[in-house]
């Protein structure tokens, strides 16, 4: 172990030598000890440390970084929609490095065995207890982007609650949501009441009738249902961190969970609140912590004034360093922190009195085999999980290649997925959500009930089948395609492609919505006919009456009847009028 810790270092010390590490780099120049990536030299007074998308992975994970993220228009060839060797060239990272594997999925399998797992949150308060110590602790406020909550197995059977406790020892100052309020409001309301931090979002208001009925609200002339941002003293200076979060809850999630609440973009409402900050609070800077994803962030940044930094999530952009954005009143800095637990973002300030000085910014990746366990947060997740072993621990298959979700397109476990849905449910064509998350296996490992809850454990996971024309299996794909490649990011909605089993169909992105989609069919070849009836199987429906059966059980159930895991016939997706696009892998 020790040899391999020092091989570890070895290539870290070789990779900090360029690139958005260099400054670590030279601060260690004149030390004689091996490299230590988490040296970070201290920069101004004040330490923002910033996670997001966890999906409540509580141990650590591998994650394959996606070889497809399409920019499109404007967004071409620009950040975060880059990918590969070409991500490496854009942001000065040498190839076949510790630090290449966190931000890529170059030489996936190799990597990962070398390099390990990332993430795990007993890992992750090493390293923030650390940072935190080293700032002071006057000095350093932790940030929590959202989509904490859900994610694993022990989030969702409780509900969210045991991420609560996690968060709490942790030390989260503030955070925003996504997943955590499709446990419906009430529950989120009581995790809420348990979370020790500032629960923030301005783009929350109540319905009119919520309001006429006496919903409860933050601020009732306003109409907001929740605190818009909280002032955090660091530093000596006042930091305001205004909560921005997932603004197309109620249209990518069932409307039932939040009945009374809106949501939107509401960049105007955005501009008041930054007002209000610096002038009636006396905000010396200002941070936005949101959960709308990157591309709408960049845009939003170039809307609204008085923002110093905007630390985003929802997305899963790994982005080494920030982007910054004009606007009419100066520029701000956009950043986004990957996913898993994969990273932990160190936002060092030098606030002046009312005004932002200096930036420092590094994406630091939590290498497991580099930082040792805090033993009170182990001690919480043996707890947390003890309850639920002998159901995660089953081992259903074996994986039989890498098997990852993240992708515009396609992930092998996704085509598991959607091989399960048509053989278990009989049907000639399954739909599968383009979720971002979800761990990857490589060949040879358990595909345990673990594994498979961590990429499915939602709160509507029931499957379904349904008869489906050939036109409206099209209008299905025009719609979450134009989710996902509409030049406004305004409308986009953050997700992946959806996944499909049983057919193959061709994508132009750059066409407009509703001719994006075309030569669509069937495995065996047939032309899928648009006044045609299919069969079609699927889960997650925002709109469908569920029915009984969690796509866990159902996937199960294959899995056990195969031994390995190695997808027979993915679906095929031919892209056009991508050639060269640096947000896709040749």
């Amino acid at each position: 172990m020790q040899a391999r810790r020092r091989e570890f270092l070895a290539a870290v010390a070789a990779a900090l030598a360029t690139g958005p590490f260099a400054h670590t780099a030279r601060a260690q120049s004149a030390k004689s000890g091996a490299a230590d990536i988490y040296a970070l030299p201290r920069h101004g007074n004040a330490r923002v440390l910033h996670i997001t998308d966890t999906h409540a992975q509580l141990l650590p994970v591998r994650f394959r970084e996606p070889s497809v993220n399409l920019g499109i228009g404007a967004a071409l060839g620009k950040t975060p929609h880059v990918v590969g060797d070409a991500f490496l060239k854009h942001f000065g990272i040498s190839a076949h490095t510790p630090l290449a594997h966190a931000f890529t999925c170059l030489d996936f399998e190799t990597a990962s065995r070398q390099y390990g797992r990332l993430g795990g949150y007993a890992h992750i308060a090493t390293l923030v207890n650390r940072l935190r110590s080293e700032a002071g602790a006057a000095n350093t406020v932790l940030l929590d982007g959202g989509d904490t909550w859900q994610g694993s197995w022990v989030a969702h059977a409780s509900k969210g609650e045991a991420m609560v406790e996690i968060c709490n020892l942790l030390g989260v100052d503030a955070m925003t949501s996504h997943f955590e309020m499709t446990y419906g409001a009430e529950q989120f309301r009581a995790n809420l009441a348990k979370f020790k931090g500032s629960y923030v979002a301005q783009n929350v208001f109540a319905t009119d009738e919520a309001a006429l009925n006496g919903t409860e609200m933050f601020d009732e002339e306003s109409g907001r249902v929740f605190r818009p941002y909280v002032i955090k003293e660091v530093g000596g200076r006042r930091l305001a961190v205004i909560g921005q979060c997932f603004p197309y809850i109620p249209i990518a999630h069932p409307r039932r969970f939040v009945p009374d609440w809106t949501f939107g973009i509401r960049d105007s409402d955005m501009q008041k609140v930054v007002n209000q900050a610096r002038s009636q609070d006396k905000a010396d800077a200002v941070v936005v912590l949101s959960h709308n994803g990157m591309d709408v962030d960049l845009k939003l940044a170039s809307r609204v004034t008085g923002i110093d930094v905007i630390l985003g999530g929802h997305t899963h952009d790994a982005v080494p360093q920030p982007v910054a954005v004009k606007n009419a009143g100066g520029t701000t800095l956009v950043a986004n922190a990957g996913s898993n637990g994969k990273f932990l973002g160190v936002l060092d300030l030098d606030i002046g009195i009312g005004k932002l000085n200096d930036v420092r910014y590094t994406l630091l990746p939590v290498f497991a085999d580099l930082l040792p366990e805090d033993a009170a947060m182990a001690a919480k997740i043996a707890e947390l999980r003890a309850p639920h072993t002998k159901f995660l621990d089953e081992k259903l298959a074996t994986a039989g290649e890498v098997l990852y979700r993240r992708g515009n397109f396609a992930g092998t476990l996704d085509h598991v997925i959607c091989e399960a849905l048509t053989k278990e449910l009989d049907a000639e064509i399954a739909i599968s959500p383009g979720f971002r998350w979800g761990t990857s296996l490589l060949p040879g490992e358990a595909v345990t009930m673990d594994a498979l809850t961590t990429s499915t454990a939602i709160t509507y996971p029931d499957v379904y089948v349904q008869e489906m024309t050939g036109d409206t299996i099209k209008t299905v794909l025009e719609d979450v395609c134009d989710n996902l490649f509409n030049p406004d990011p305004y409308v986009q909605q953050g997700g992946d492609m959806v996944r499909t089993g049983g057919m193959d169909f061709t994508c132009t992105p750059n066409n407009t919505m509703g001719n994006r989609i075309s030569d669509m069919t069937l495995f065996n070849g047939t032309k899928i006919e648009a006044g045609k009836t299919y069969k079609v199987a699927g889960w997650a429906s925002v709109t469908l009456e569920q029915g009984k059966t969690p796509v866990w059980e159902t996937v199960a159930k294959h899995l056990r009847s195969v031994g390995t895991v190695k997808t027979a016939r993915p679906s095929r997706v031919t892209l056009k009028g991508v050639d060269g696009n640096p947000g896709i892998m040749s």
